[in-house]
């Protein structure tokens, strides 16, 4: 099989795979090298200022000795497999760079023959770009869960960003549908790559100079809807992960029906697509919004609601805290209100500073007065027209409300 025909299989059979970012690598260009991992960030994205970014995403190899119910490149799947050699992979990407195609590399592969083999391969896939073609560009690799820790250590050093794909939220799916992996070999290297990147920061700290190890950290993906599990679980789960593996992201992957089994969603039901969207909308909370998973969904509440954002979903449960006054309240409860991200409840706290705010200066600001309206005032003037809770949760979610129920806000 030529080239061009197994990157036609190996590109597509990629594409299940999210758990790509833009780079969060410091290496800049230097000289006698090409490539450069500091400006845009490689993913098939966008950055925080709007410009879109690409890489080469492709399996090192879709054959695999895994049987996992959910994944289209499982050992029983009819299909048609392919493997590229290292030296394909890295001409490839040279290739691909040179007609500036792509920015970097996100490589992932099956498990051929055992996972440290396949580890073993993709070492040296990016060994040779590193080296021989000195590519100084961006590259994810994927760590097979089941490596040995030495081999971990090695593909560390050459890449900028590692992941180790848990897939599915609890112990009981995974045995359910994946019963050759396990939550041990899953979690081993993320601890693994954890300690590693945290003695590597603190040997920085005592002016040593440590080999480059993981400088962008490490990713995972988890599969959302070919499980029972709630979003409850999940949330934290991933809550978990940021706090004790300090990962830099998590990401979530409505399950797509590939394969037809009795223990997956039937292949008529529609991607979890709004479950998954609620998802990253809610781990945004988590990571950078300062709330914890229980005030987003708890026992009582196990699910996101599809109908409202978290943000606005916790608003409208608790009233109390609003409205705030936005020339008066504090930062964190800024971040709380509906309509307000991180950028505008900074330039609040700045502008407010020079003078007194007024509803007119915040759309300026980048407030989405839609939104917050119903949930602030200025100087304890309000503008919100919706009559009671009810109204105002259907006026948020995008149902209609008749003009005779819009009264100040007030009468909340």
């Amino acid at each position: 099989m030529d080239v061009m025909n197994k990157l036609s299989i190996l590109a597509d059979a990629a594409k299940y795979d999210v758990s790509c970012s833009s780079s969060g690598s410091k290496r800049a260009n230097r000289p006698g090298e090409i490539g450069n991992a500091y400006f845009a960030g490689i993913c098939h994205t966008w950055t925080d200022d709007g410009r879109c970014v690409s890489l080469l995403k492709i399996l090192l190899s879709n054959e695999c000795v895994y049987d996992c119910v959910y994944c289209v490149n499982r050992r029983s799947n009819d299909r048609p497999r392919a493997t590229f050699t290292p030296g394909e992979v890295a001409g490839l990407t040279i290739d691909f760079y040179r007609r500036n195609y792509i920015e970097g590399l996100f490589l992932s592969s099956g498990v051929r023959r055992s996972p440290d083999d396949t580890m073993t391969d993709l070492i040296q896939s990016v060994f040779i770009l590193r080296k021989e073609y000195r590519f100084n560009g961006y590259i994810h690799a994927k760590t097979i869960p089941g490596a040995s820790p030495e081999l971990i250590e090695q593909l560390g050093r050459l890449v900028d960003r590692m992941s180790v794909n848990i897939e599915l939220p609890t112990e009981r799916s995974l045995s359910l549908l994946a019963p050759q992996k396990t939550k041990k070999a899953i979690f081993a290297p993320m601890h693994f790559i954890k300690g590693r990147i945290e003695e590597q920061a603190a040997e920085k700290r005592l002016a040593l100079r440590a080999p480059r190890f993981v400088p962008a950290g490490q990713t995972t993906q988890l599969i959302i809807g070919a499980t029972p599990d709630t979003d409850l679980g999940i949330l934290r789960l991933s809550e978990g992960l940021y706090g004790k593996l300090g990962l830099k992201r998590v990401y979530y992957s409505a399950y797509m029906p590939v394969n037809q089994e009795r223990d997956l969603p039937a292949l008529t039901a529609p991607p979890p697509l709004l479950r998954e969207h609620r998802l990253y909308q809610a781990d945004w909370l988590l990571r950078y919004y300062g709330f914890t998973t229980k005030e987003i969904v708890d026992d009582r509440m196990p699910s996101l609601d599809e109908a409202l954002d978290p943000k606005t979903a916790w608003a409208l449960r608790n009233m109390s805290f609003f409205p705030v006054d936005v020339n008066k309240g504090d930062y964190e409860m800024l971040l709380r209100v509906p309509g307000v991200g991180v950028r505008s409840a900074k330039r609040i706290v700045v502008a407010r500073r020079a003078r007194r705010l007024r509803h007119e200066d915040l759309k300026r600001l980048g407030v989405v007065m839609k939104r917050a309206t119903h949930f602030i005032t200025c100087d304890g003037r309000a503008e919100g027209m919706i009559s009671s809770l009810e109204r105002l949760r259907r006026f948020l979610s995008g149902k209609p409300v008749s003009q005779q129920l819009l009264l100040p806000f007030d009468s909340i």
